[in-house]
């Protein structure tokens, strides 16, 4: 492996004993003083941390060596931070000593040198800041591996995995907590913006895969990067840390403060609590998590997944010589290829059972006992760690890096695990030092004898119970408790006087404009725009913050800024180009979401500002009951079960959070920038608020076009144009325009202008008349794509699923990482708009509706791990089919989006007792729902079948999913969803679903039985089906999938149950195999 250390190579150089530049060090062969003053205790430490790690600093850049021998020194930015921690941490040890002979002085420094050093290395890189905070791409991000005298880099993007979010967020972190002790580190306001700019690239990394702490990425290490819930948890950590914090400390100023976007920290925080205990999508678990759940990051707040994710650690890599990395990692194993910097697909099966185990992991444990005070933890690790370490010939104590299997006894190991004697891979006397072990060994003593506290070396407080943390800096806002009965606050805001008088005659209080001034209300990207500003730097060529929305958290503050007090309204007020926001019943659906997405996870001192913006056309027509009926809910104090309490805008701000936007300085010379607040409508007070121009909802025979498509479409143009002009049917002139768009193209001549604006008037007017369909099919044609898509679909991979995007029964696009709105576009408005152009904007509704729901009800996603849009599209037809009975379907695309949406919220609760068995086969069938263990189950049934599953043509070998992947793994049910994608009818789906957890049952009923062919489980459910067609005597030749319907619409227990049928057929293919012997078979005679 190229980019790795080889710490078993023979060059070593001979050990030098190097002094303090203060004091020479004569000799540090001294027996640890086990009673002795505070200073000797101290001196023995010093002299460890002097002769194993300072001895290695770089006198020019202060960068720590990831080698400790030879002349090509490279340092990795994530060790060299530790070796800074150690430093600092014996510094603030010193600092108990009046006399302390400069070593606090010296201690200090060498922590300031090497946290410089790695700011100059990134500060060389700014050109890829710049571009990983607007494309976040391997090839634009900050190296992690820096030459350690020159702070060149030394390896390029293709050549390393560089992309390592949790060695950003590491830095930040450990900034952050140096400052706050006291220590002087960034210097100059360059030095400032860049760390904003460091922290908007951070702010992403949910939706950012990148290499992970152990630089390989997949555990295939095949140079696939994945989403690392430690790189997640770190930069989580790292964003709560320095959140509001002043980079000059006490010295500091307002623009020496850093901003974190809070609804992005929420995204990292959801995608955290989503992926653990899980590590990674390959990664099933990992020690790399230990520093993410426990010192120095303390990324978790929910106690129960905390212990969940620390006992998998604990159960599944834990050894007699320190923790794996994770389970089949190859690094440093006897068997490892190092003249290769990738693995052979399969290769991972050959490390099995003989993972190198690190002494480092103990380290942490007992660093973890300490801070959560718990004694028996301490003494547990220091009883494994202190027979594992090895010592200089001075005496020093030294942390091997790690403990291998030696070749000769790599077959045994693997036949009785745990059996054969492991070998250190460096022991100090050869001048080799893990460093990065070095330095958590002496954090961690320095812990256990209590010669530093928790609070020393952690002084911003991360290890304190969420509850009991204060703000950092009550100036600027910060995490504070979560509330559990939060009340959210909220002003009602009229957009113009006479709308103020119409409401008042109904008894709804609210304010207009010009009655909160001088408070400011402002639209989002008002804000998105004073934002701009922040981090903007000319000589390092940054900008300031993309352009990214600001979320319904953002939005619940109140800013100061420039000397002017200012609210914004969220952004499901701002006036939408797409045709969902029409409906005014969506309108109140996302305020009630907001609320209670606000309500769940609203973390900061203050009560959350909702402005809820009402415009005029709110309330017209059918409009009005609605709404009032949303603003009387308000008045009452309750809104969709979250507790409100409506008041003047100059009342509740009293009990606000406010944040002050310092970075907007303006001298004189400068010219202040132009921000646009929510203008009052200019109408007479006392003219009437009109409400007499939309009906309920338009009638179907108004929404059908009175024109056939396929009899125009090769009519002449002149013909077309003819008919368009004596046409009054809007969903007739919107087929009629469709087709002269894709004939003549968007800018021919009609009589009302060209042809994409006359597409725009008739969507315009099927708005104002609630015309959906009509509505649905102008907006295809126009390519109209919602804003909120991106966010939506970030949000469902953020609750660990998989989208596809595609119309059912035709190819589906699969998007397992975050995608920008032009790519989601492009991909929607080729996949759905083969067949019926309505699907690419319907979808597109579907993915905005179950974004909501996923955030406020993510349990009724269970199961699910793929959301197939186009095949929810198809439960929901059928739904309407279902209810239909005889009469005639009630047709989706004319339908509100509310009521899409509700129907959606139907078909996704659990299936109605009262349905018969082939209603809910399809319904679960489409949403692509498998039972609780599913995907393990299929694990077990691969063991059993050497020559793999197949299914609607589609192969799932044993070899090499079996040696590539474990068990648990995310990346495996994922391969087995792709197994089932090729089924064309979600009924059949289901059976197939069905099947597999039979089969799962027999092997594990029956050990002594596999299978000996490759298993067709079309074959098997054709053999079910012909047993039951005799049963039930079915008409010969009705064999077809087509006539499959008596036996979908059966319960699936019982004696004449589907399962029964499908048993014998598993039964009869398991017998005509061979049986395997079993030691305890009771039918063996001798």
């Amino acid at each position: 492996m190229a980019n790795l250390d080889d710490d078993r190579t023979s060059a070593a150089h001979a050990f030098l004993k190097f002094g303090s530049i203060y004091e020479p060090l004569k000799s540090i062969n001294l027996p640890k003083p086990e009673g002795g003053s505070l200073w000797d205790k101290l001196d023995h430490y010093y002299r460890i941390v002097k002769s194993t790690l300072l001895l290695h600093q770089s006198p020019t850049t202060g960068l720590f060596p990831t080698k400790t021998y030879g002349d090509n020194q490279k340092a990795k930015v994530h060790d060299s931070l530790y070796c800074a921690a150690c430093a600092w941490a014996l510094a603030l040890a010193y600092r108990r000593i009046d006399d302390d002979k400069g070593r606090t002085h010296e201690l200090e420094h060498s922590a300031i040198k090497c946290m410089r050093g790695i700011l100059y290395c990134y500060m060389r890189q700014a050109n890829k800041v710049q571009q990983f905070k607007q494309d976040p791409k391997p090839s634009g991000c900050l190296h992690s591996v820096f030459s350690a005298h020159t702070g060149d880099e030394v390896f390029s993007h293709k050549e390393y995995g560089h992309l390592q979010i949790n060695a950003v967020s590491l830095f930040l972190l450990y900034l952050v907590e140096m400052i706050s002790s006291g220590l002087q580190i960034i210097y100059n306001t360059d030095e400032v913006s860049f760390i904003q700019n460091l922290v908007f690239c951070v702010e992403r990394a949910y939706r950012v895969p990148d290499f992970g702490v152990w630089e390989r990425g997949s555990k295939y290490n095949n140079g696939s990067p994945e989403l690392h819930s430690s790189s997640v948890g770190l930069a989580k950590a790292a964003l709560e840390a320095i959140n509001g914090f002043n980079l000059f400390g006490n010295q500091g100023c307002s623009w020496s403060v850093i901003f974190v976007d809070f609804d992005a920290h929420n995204r990292n925080r959801q995608t955290l609590c989503s992926l653990l205990p899980r590590e990674s999508r390959s990664h099933n678990t990992d020690a790399a998590l230990l520093p993410c759940l426990s010192y120095p990051a303390f990324a978790l707040d929910d106690e129960v997944l905390f212990s969940q994710t620390l006992d998998k650690i604990i159960r599944k890599l834990k050894g007699k010589y320190g923790f794996k990395r994770f389970l089949r990692d190859g690094y440093r194993t006897a068997l490892e290829d190092k003249t290769r910097r990738y693995y052979k697909p399969a290769e991972i099966k050959l490390f099995d059972g003989i993972e190198c185990e690190f002494p480092l992991f103990f380290i942490f444990m007992i660093i973890d006992g300490v801070f959560r005070g718990n004694p028996a933890q301490v003494k547990e690790y220091q009883d494994l760690l202190d027979p594992l370490l090895q010592h200089t010939s001075e005496g020093c104590p030294v942390v091997p890096k790690y403990y291998y299997v030696p070749a000769d006894f790599v077959e045994l190991e693997k036949k009785n695990p745990g059996s054969q004697k492991r070998f250190p891979s460096n022991n100090g006397r050869d001048g080799k030092f893990f460093l990065w072990g070095q330095a958590v060994y002496i954090i961690a003593k320095l812990l256990a004898d209590r010669l530093v506290s928790p609070k020393d070396i952690d002084p911003i407080g991360r290890y304190i119970p969420p509850q009991d943390q204060r703000n950092v800096s009550m100036r600027f806002s910060n995490q504070g408790p979560l509330e559990n009965d939060l009340v959210v606050h909220v002003a009602l805001i009229a957009e113009s006087q006479r709308l103020q008088v119409f409401l008042n005659t109904y008894g709804i209080q609210t304010q207009t404009p010009q009655q909160v001034e001088p408070i400011q209300i402002w639209a989002q990207k008002e804000l998105v725009k004073a934002y701009f500003h922040l981090g903007v730097n000319d000589k390092l060529g940054l900008s300031g913050r993309p352009d990214r929305p600001i979320g319904c958290l953002g939005t619940s503050k109140i800013y100061r800024i420039l000397g002017k007090t200012v609210v914004c309204y969220s952004i499901i007020f701002d006036l939408s180009d797409f045709y969902m926001s029409q409906d005014v019943m969506m309108l109140i659906d996302d305020i009630k979401n907001a609320l209670q997405f606000i309500k769940q996870y609203w973390k900061m001192h203050g009560r959350p500002l909702f402005v809820v913006l009402i415009r005029e056309d709110n309330i017209r027509g059918s409009r009005f009951n609605p709404i009032l009926d949303m603003l009387a809910a308000f008045r009452k104090g309750i809104v969709g079960g979250v507790k409100v309490h409506v008041d003047r805008v100059q009342t509740l701000i009293s009990g606000a959070v406010v944040e002050q936007l310092d970075f907007l300085r303006i001298t004189e010379t400068e010219e202040a920038p132009v921000f646009k607040s929510l203008e009052e409508l200019d109408l007479p007070k006392h003219s009437k608020v009109k409400r007499q121009s939309s009906t309920p909802n338009a009638s179907e025979l108004e929404q059908q076009p009175d024109v056939n498509v396929n009899d125009w479409k090769n009519k002449s143009t002149y013909e077309i144009l003819q008919k368009l002009n004596d046409c009054n049917c809007l969903a007739s002139q919107a087929l009629l325009s469709s087709i002269l768009l894709k004939r003549e193209g968007p800018n021919f001549i009609t009589k009302e202008g060209t042809v994409a604006e006359h597409i725009e008037r008739i969507y315009r007017r099927a708005g104002s008349k609630k015309l959906w369909l009509v509505l649905r099919y102008s907006a295809a044609f126009a390519q109209k794509f919602s804003s909120s898509i991106a966010p939506h679909i970030t949000t469902l991979l953020v609750h660990g699923k998989q989208v596809t995007l595609g119309a059912f029964g035709q190819e589906e696009e699969v998007i397992s990482n975050p995608l920008s709105p032009g790519v989601i576009k492009n991909i929607i408005y080729e996949k759905c708009h083969l067949q019926d152009e309505r699907e690419a904007v319907v979808q597109q509704e579907l993915v905005i509706h179950i974004g909501w729901i996923i955030s406020n009800s993510p349990e009724l996603f269970s199961g699910m791990l793929k959301i197939r849009i186009g095949w929810i599209i198809h439960a929901m037809k059928y739904e309407l089919k279902i209810r239909a009975g005889d009469m005639p379907t009630k047709d989706l695309y004319q339908m509100s989006p509310s009521e899409v949406k509700q129907l959606l919220l139907d078909i996704l609760q659990p299936q109605q007792q009262g349905r018969g068995w082939l209603n809910r086969r399809q319904i679960d069938g489409s949403l692509n729902r498998t039972p609780a263990g599913f995907y393990d189950r299929v694990w077990q049934i691969l063991e059993r079948t050497p020559n793999g599953l197949i299914v609607a043509g589609k192969f799932l070998p044993q070899q090499p999913t079996l040696s590539d992947m474990t068990m648990y793994e995310m990346n495996f049910s994922l391969l087995v969803e792709d197994m089932l994608q090729n089924i064309d009818q979600p009924e059949y789906r289901q059976i197939i679903v069905e099947l597999l957890m039979v089969i799962s049952v027999i092997l594990e009923r029956n050990p002594e039985l596999e299978f000996q062919g490759k298993v067709d489980l079309d074959k098997v459910v054709q053999e079910a089906f012909h047993d039951f067609q005799k049963d039930h005597s079915s008409p010969k030749g009705a064999e077809k999938q087509d006539h499959m319907t008596a036996f979908y619409n059966t319960h699936p227990m019982g004696k004449k149950g589907t399962c029964s049928y499908l048993s014998k057929a598993v039964i009869t293919l398991l017998l005509e195999g061979e049986m395997k012997p079993s030691n305890d078979d009771p039918c063996t005679v001798s």
